[in-house]
This record gives C-alpha cells, sequence and structure tokens, in this order.
C-alpha cells in the first residue's frame, strides 16, 4: 500500500492574488492528495521548511508577479542545500513562455500557465512523483 502524495501549495512574495493557488489546491485534494497550502506572502526559506517539515513530495509556487526566476531559482538552491533534491518543483501563474526553458534548467519539472485544466495538473503530479514515494509504503 503506498501513501498520498503529499503537496506543498505556495504563494511566494508580495502578490495577494491566490484564487488559483486554492483551486489548485482544491483539485489536487480532491484528487485524493494531501495538500498543504502555506498562504500569502511565503518566503522562500519558509516555503522550503515548511516542505520539509511537513515531509512533502512536490511544491507548487504560483507565481503572478514577474518574479518567477527568482523565486524558483531560490527555492531549489534552498532544497538542494538541504539534501532534498527529491522534492518535485513545478508552478504556474503568469509566466512567459521563453522563460520556460530556463525553468526547467534550473530544475522546475513543470510549468503550468493560464487556462491550464486542473486535470492536467493532477496527471502530471500522478505520473511524476511516484518515483520517490512508492516504496514506501
Amino acid at each position: 500500500m503506498s501513501r498520498k502524495i503529499r503537496v506543498l501549495v505556495a504563494k511566494p512574495g508580495l502578490d495577494g492574488h491566490d484564487r488559483g493557488a486554492k483551486v489548485v489546491a482544491r483539485a489536487l485534494r480532491d484528487a485524493g492528495m494531501e495538500v498543504i497550502y502555506t498562504g500569502l506572502r511565503q518566503t522562500p526559506e519558509m516555503i522550503v521548511s515548511a516542505a520539509l517539515q511537513e515531509d512533502v513530495d512536490a511544491i507548487g509556487l504560483s507565481i503572478l508577479s514577474g518574479a518567477h526566476m527568482h523565486y524558483f531559482s531560490e527555492v531549489r538552491r534552498l532544497l538542494h542545500e538541504q539534501g532534498a533534491d527529491d522534492i518535485l518543483l513545478f508552478g504556474g501563474g503568469i509566466i512567459p513562455d521563453e522563460d520556460v526553458p530556463q525553468l526547467k534548467e534550473l530544475g522546475v519539472s513543470a510549468v503550468f500557465g493560464p487556462g491550464t485544466s486542473t486535470q492536467d495538473i493532477v496527471e502530471f503530479l500522478g505520473k511524476a512523483t511516484p518515483p520517490r514515494w512508492a516504496a514506501q509504503g
């Protein structure tokens, strides 16, 4: 028997619009995942600390402010410093298509833009996370 996928959904920075993050969090929960929503105005340090404390399989960042390169790279750097490179990092929001290849080079597994079906995100996490936790039972 395998455990549920655990996902932390975070809103880094000063962006105060969290409707999309809440919609994604609810869709993941409704799909049977355990979801931790950290709320607004999180720092990369707060996000990584919560992810480690909650033993999550994935972190999803919702960014609308244009500061996506900074926040994704900081979260990835902090995860690496903590020896938590196995935590999948994904995100969404207003992220220009031309930035996606660089984000993937930083270790961001997927970027979901406006209009993405929540089912696509659920399916992505279902396929992307099992190698990390399937054997933990």
